[in-house]
């Protein structure tokens, strides 16, 4: 028995059921695909379901608010998956007439579209052959081939996309691409594989040379920094709250946020936090009461970057007209540290 046969056969006796693989309908692929990049399965299907029952056509996702799309996305995280997605709907259904290209080269054309996602969909929806390449891929094949080449590295993708064809054949691509990335997520797990009953084992070079724990390789990882956030969370008497919307590019943009004082290390005292450059002057002038709500900093981590944040309680005796209430903020679309905040300050239960 060939090797993708065997493949093939484990996948239909081991496949999940997942709701887009009930059909092969290009707007199920394409939402399900960018929901799970760098995400979970379990953690990305509930994003799933949700998104599928807001906006059950590509027709009306492109129809939606950016906001209502980045506040049903929260929590996800590469807010800038959210932002393409809407922004390729809405491409689709204006200046395509809401027909899904067709072609592998016309789906990378599609903002947010990678040569991942557009493998999946044309494989699947489509069958056309053409090789998914995720770390389920890259783990497997890794190991069973005895591949070195770190997976981070720039001739990476090309040369375990070109294995991938080359096992896949003309037949059934879409099969193969879910077989190939299941196999990976269940059986070759990055620990604790399940070598003993491992229908590849015999023939798996990191099995036999014993190379489980070393394959695959990957380089060094990119040095984190770190950043250090003080969110101002200022009332009037009215208990109205200031946000602002983030529109710089980066991280959370688009999303709202308390007014933000960046520091270059941790501050801890009101003083050193009111002669910071850029604290409000304005604020300053109101003479506002302010504490610190969290006895130490919150650290969220990132891909790239380790937040290390405090907020500030500011209160003011002046009112503002365009302040957020209790119910207002939690409609918002704001970073889930924000929203885990809002929880905790107005005691309300997840």
């Amino acid at each position: 028995m060939n090797w993708t046969r065997k493949l093939l056969l484990w996948y239909a006796e081991n496949k999940r059921s997942f709701l887009w693989r009930d059909n092969r309908e290009p707007y199920n692929i394409w939402l399900s695909e960018v929901i799970l990049q760098q995400t979970r399965t379990d953690q990305g299907l509930p994003y799933f379901e949700r998104f599928l029952t807001a906006f059950p056509t590509i027709e009306a996702l492109a129809m939606a608010k950016e906001d209502e799309v980045l506040k049903l996305w929260q929590g996800l995280g590469y807010y800038s998956r959210a932002r393409n997605l809407h922004f390729t709907a809405q491409y689709i259904h204006n200046e395509l007439d809401g027909v899904f290209p067709k072609t592998f080269e016309s789906l990378l054309e599609l903002k947010g579209v990678g040569d991942y996602t557009a493998s999946a969909i044309a494989s699947i929806c489509f069958d056309i052959p053409q090789a998914v390449v995720d770390g389920n891929v890259f783990r497997f094949l890794s190991r069973y081939f005895g591949i070195l080449t770190p997976i981070n590295s720039s001739s990476a993708h090309k040369e375990f996309k070109n294995k991938a064809m080359e096992l896949m054949g003309q037949n059934h691509p879409g099969t193969f691409n879910q077989a190939l990335m299941e196999f990976g997520s269940l059986h070759c797990t990055p620990k604790k594989p399940k070598c003993p009953s491992c229908p590849f084992a015999k023939n798996c070079i990191a099995f036999n040379q014993d190379k489980i724990n070393l394959l695959p390789v990957k380089t060094s990882k990119i040095k984190i920094k770190k950043r250090y956030f003080n969110y101002l969370v200022v009332s009037d008497p009215k208990h109205q709250f200031m946000m602002q919307k983030r529109t710089q590019k980066g991280i959370w943009q688009n999303l709202y946020e308390f007014p933000l004082v960046e520091s270059s290390k941790t501050i801890n005292s009101v003083d050193e936090l009111t002669s910071q450059v850029n604290f409000p002057q304005k604020l300053k002038l109101l003479s506002p009461q302010i504490k610190l709500w969290n006895q130490k900093p919150i650290i969220h981590k990132l891909s790239h970057q380790s937040l290390l944040i405090n907020f500030w309680e500011i209160n003011i005796e002046k009112s503002f007209s365009d302040g957020y209430n209790q119910d207002a903020l939690m409609g918002l679309a704001v970073p889930v540290v924000i929203q885990n905040f809002i929880r905790k300050f107005f005691s309300i239960d997840l």
